[in-house]
């Protein structure tokens, strides 16, 4: 029982440690590659005789100690403590972390919060394909990968439609329809090009699925009547061939029975006609 107790506690821990440390990598502060952004510690209280110190990983940003800035630059810390990122590269992303101490050396605020660098999303680019039934349209944009997708018609948002791809109905699609698609990160919003499909609706009485069915079946019906004729003409050709059998056999045993009352009348004349012989033939 002990040994269980022991175990679903270190399963526990386990557990509770591997939450931490997802939240720890999740990012609380967004901002794009180029633009300024503000890491906000809001420490009513600061004052310069407080030790202020800001880290960035296990890097030190800046430092002041009693008025006199050791690391980093005055300009850069607002007078509530919170720190100012000029121009942010990728390699800034990171955890930031903020400590005030009292003048007597005692903790009074710390602040902890993860930077998250994006870049700025590019315009995207708007296309379609018409097909018998609908118009099917695709937004391309470089690195789609994590990024939102929605669909605007005649600028009204489709709240449905959140990915890269739409198709809608020819039977819904009107003349002059203007479609683009937007997309979106954690930084940046960018608009494609507002494009107007002109797809005709087919002339064909049935869907195309229908005529495929109605080909298939025809072709079927044709091959079914094809292999019916050449069934037929093998029977026929073989009840040829047998006719032709039977009349050979009845033609060869007439010019037998024959060539045998020729050879049985030259024999008879032979004898000299006095001596009558019974052949088996008669005369």
């Amino acid at each position: 029982m002990a040994f269980f107790i022991k175990t679903l506690g270190q399963i526990l821990l386990l557990g509770f440690f591997s939450i931490t440390a997802a939240n720890s990598n999740a990012c609380q502060i967004y901002a794009a590659v180029g633009t300024g952004v503000t890491l906000p510690v809001e420490y009513e209280g600061l004052t310069k005789s407080h030790t202020l110190t800001w880290t960035h990983g296990n890097t030190t940003i800046f430092n002041r100690q009693q008025g006199k800035v050791t690391t980093g630059k005055p300009g850069d810390i607002t007078t509530t403590g919170s720190v100012w990122l000029k121009s942010v590269k990728l390699q800034d992303q990171g955890t930031y972390r903020a400590d005030v101490l009292h003048p007597n050396g005692t903790l009074a605020k710390t602040w902890t919060r993860r930077l998250c660098v994006l870049e700025k999303v590019s315009k995207p680019r708007l296309s379609f394909v018409c097909d018998a039934n609908a118009v099917n349209l695709i937004c391309h944009v470089a690195k789609p990968q994590d990024l939102v997708f929605s669909w605007t018609l005649d600028k009204k948002t489709l709240p449905s439609e959140t990915g890269q791809n739409l198709s809608r109905s020819l039977s819904q699609l009107k003349v002059g329809n203007g479609f683009s698609c937007v997309v979106t990160n954690k930084v940046s919003t960018e608009n494609s090009e507002t494009v107007r499909p002109t797809c005709k609706v087919s002339t064909l009485c049935f869907r195309t699925k229908t005529v495929l069915g109605v080909l298939a079946g025809g072709i079927g019906l044709v091959a079914l009547l094809l292999l019916i004729i050449i069934v037929l003409f093998v029977l026929c050709c073989f009840s040829m061939m047998t006719m032709s059998g039977w009349l050979a056999i009845t033609i060869l045993s007439v010019r037998i029975w024959k060539s045998q009352r020729t050879l049985a009348l030259s024999f008879s004349t032979t004898l000299g006609g006095d001596s009558q012989f019974d052949l088996g033939v008669s005369s």
